[in-house]
């Protein structure tokens, strides 16, 4: 079945909304003809994030599963967590660490306050959820969080299919630092292809900030012969790359972690950035969600 196919309203889905204007864009919630009680949003024609109502800890998109190993492995297995999620779209993951570590604390930062009321009046969290979200800019949102009050901060900002610059730097990422206690975990979705100049420029930019980092992605990706999704992680703490080795190692789609010198030759000869020199990530090629 196509992409295409599994992204078309099943007829037991007669309630959906349809297409709504919201601040982002245009937003439509379409059933996932492969799960029932399963959505995709789309904003702007460009796939946003993927619910199941039924079971929230299946994750669909493949970075959003390596983002649940992440979490996964942030601390003790069903432990409650602090986690700031910069970049709402559906909700996903706050549904997931609500329901894999019941009692977490979960603030949400999303521009798009529509948007946020139409996941949440088509596709409510789950009972006893502790999800706050504030609309504002991400960068603004975070850098109004007090010191050292997150175990986790997540980022997964798009504006259209792309990075705001502002996201970017490593003043952002030295706000993400400030916001984190000793020893906790921020990962990033970062979008870039051939010749990945962005995402090495991005892994030296959280280097610079945190003693820390690995990249997760295919190995497609990682070599530069598609465009996709990395997760980039860092800490300030060692970060569990046995663990999230054997677990990207199984999932559907398998993905690589690089870590230690791998990552080093990886970055090579590039430099971080600030403020005055980040550029948004690059444009996917056009068809790519097609």
């Amino acid at each position: 079945m196509s992409r295409r196919d599994r992204r078309t309203p099943p007829p037991e889905h007669p309630d959906l909304p349809g297409q709504v204007q919201t601040a982002g864009g245009v937003a439509e919630i379409l059933g996932d003809a492969d799960r029932d009680r399963s959505y995709v949003l789309v904003l702007d024609g460009v796939p946003q994030s993927h619910v199941d109502l039924d079971e929230p800890e299946h994750l669909e998109f493949e970075y959003v599963r390596r983002m649940g190993h992440v979490l996964d492995l942030a601390a003790d297995e069903g432990a409650p967590l602090d986690v700031v999620h910069l970049g709402g779209g559906a909700l996903t993951l706050p549904r997931y660490v609500a329901v894999t570590r019941p009692g977490s604390r979960q603030r949400v930062v999303e521009l798009d306050e529509p948007l946020t009321d139409l996941v949440r009046e088509h596709l409510p969290l789950p009972r006893g959820a502790r999800v706050r979200v504030r609309a504002a800019d991400a960068r603004a949102g975070l850098e109004l969080l007090p010191d050292a009050s997150a175990d986790v901060v997540l980022v997964d900002v798009f504006a259209g299919a792309r990075t705001p610059a502002h996201l970017t730097s490593t003043e952002f990422a030295g706000q993400v630092a400030r916001v984190l206690r000793p020893g906790g975990v921020t990962a990033w979705n970062v979008s870039d292809g051939p010749p990945l100049r962005f995402l090495r420029t991005q892994a030296a930019t959280l280097a610079a900030v945190f003693a820390h980092v690995v990249l997760i992605a295919e190995p497609g990706t990682l070599r530069g012969r598609r465009h996709g999704n990395t997760v980039a992680v860092a800490s300030t703490a060692e970060l569990p790359v046995a663990g999230l080795t054997r677990r990207c190692a199984s999932d559907p789609m398998p993905s690589r972690v690089v870590a230690g010198t791998d990552l080093t030759a990886f970055v090579g000869t590039a430099v971080p950035v600030d403020d005055a020199t980040a550029v948004p990530s690059p444009e996917p090629p056009a068809g790519i969600f097609a």
